[in-house]
């Protein structure tokens, strides 16, 4: 049974910088908690990365016109933050990368193994967490929300997104940081 895989979803400039339209207020908060997961886990580590996709279609023009911002030409918003992107770059697997909420797929569950299991941290708590979490609980994973490594756009969404993710145990176990320190991760990645 291979060990958990843990998730790094989103640790970018774009959800850290102040000025950007999807600041999320506690990205340094979950990024100081994400620190000590990485240095337990290990080789089994994955970065996400959220890009727009080429064309906006659908909802997502809408989604875009609403949040232009981010689309300025004169930013680079959508790389990893450091020190994660020289992290990722250390890492045996590349960084994920996708233009949906959700980085749940076919990459993500072969590196992960059968039985897939994720432990999740980063930001969006209320969008690309919560979407992951739920595609891959669908799709069978066991999945696990290190919650106090985890950000959302503000504290009562981040809270909200916990509380739905919540209601879906067994699949989805909310966590914490210490608890996986303490369980798996210190058993399983040596």
């Amino acid at each position: 049974m291979p060990a958990p895989l843990l998730v790094v979803i989103d640790m970018q400039d774009v959800f850290r910088a102040a000025d950007s339209p999807w600041s999320t207020p506690t990205f340094g908060q979950a990024a100081a908690r994400i620190d000590r997961l990485l240095d337990a886990s290990g080789d089994r580590v994955v970065f996400t990365r959220f890009v727009p996709p080429p064309d906006h279609e659908g909802s997502w023009g809408i989604y875009y016109e609403t949040f232009s911002d981010v689309l300025r030409p004169d930013r680079d918003w959508f790389e990893l933050a450091e020190p994660y992107r020289s992290r990722a770059a250390s890492t045996t697997h590349e960084p994920l990368v996708r233009p949906t909420f959700s980085a749940w797929g076919e990459t993500l569950r072969s590196i992960a193994g059968e039985p897939a299991t994720l432990i999740l941290c980063g930001v969006a708590t209320d969008c690309c967490v919560i979407s992951t979490a739920l595609d891959a609980a669908d799709d069978g994973a066991f999945v696990r929300i290190a919650e106090d490594a985890c950000g959302g756009s503000s504290p009562a969404s981040h809270d909200a997104a916990i509380t739905v993710m919540r209601g879906y145990a067994p699949q989805i176990e909310i966590s914490t940081v210490e608890r996986e320190l303490g369980t798996v991760l210190a058993s399983g990645s040596s």
